[in-house]
């Protein structure tokens, strides 16, 4: 069996103690462009994750604190959903990908970093975004700063 070691990944996969949740602190801050919290809804918001896949990595959660996708009512449900549609809509005008990956790490297995908040990862794909940095030189290059990024998207959901 061939093992592709993957040392970058660790911080992803183990959290510090006594770190809080990340999606409670963050809106309750109300420091939105410093948080890189791109809008806010009734029920659910998004946040740019600040350790992106690729540029315009979103996540959508909802405000209350759940890790149990059977706790979210329908109203939550159907507005996390209406606002992934949003946020594809945004990302395919502002930064034209050529396709999405669009899911949810529900558990500390199946790698949520914040497995007790659930939240919809929403990642821009480019045809070409894969390459041999990540594997020989521990790089994951990322060509817009997140703060570009954030100027980029915020109009577009206002």
């Amino acid at each position: 069996m061939d093992r592709l070691w993957a040392p970058w990944r660790h911080g992803y996969v183990v959290k510090p103690e006594g770190e809080g949740c990340i999606f409670c602190m963050k809106p309750a801050e109300q420091k939105d462009e410093e948080n890189f919290l791109l809008y806010r809804g009734r029920k659910v918001f998004v946040l740019m994750n600040i350790y992106p896949y690729n540029n315009g990595h979103l996540m959508v959660a909802p405000f209350r604190h759940t890790g149990d996708i059977n706790e979210l009512d329908s109203d939550e449900l159907l507005e996390m959903m209406e606002v992934v549609q949003k946020c594809i809509r945004i990302l395919k005008e502002k930064m034209h990908p050529d396709g999405f990956n669009i899911g949810m790490n529900l558990g500390r297995v199946a790698g949520a970093g914040f497995e007790d908040h659930l939240h919809i990862h929403i990642v821009p794909r480019w045809n070409g975004d894969t390459n041999f940095m990540p594997v020989l030189a521990d790089t994951k290059v990322i060509p817009i700063s997140l703060k570009e990024a954030y100027n980029l998207l915020k109009d577009g959901f206002d």
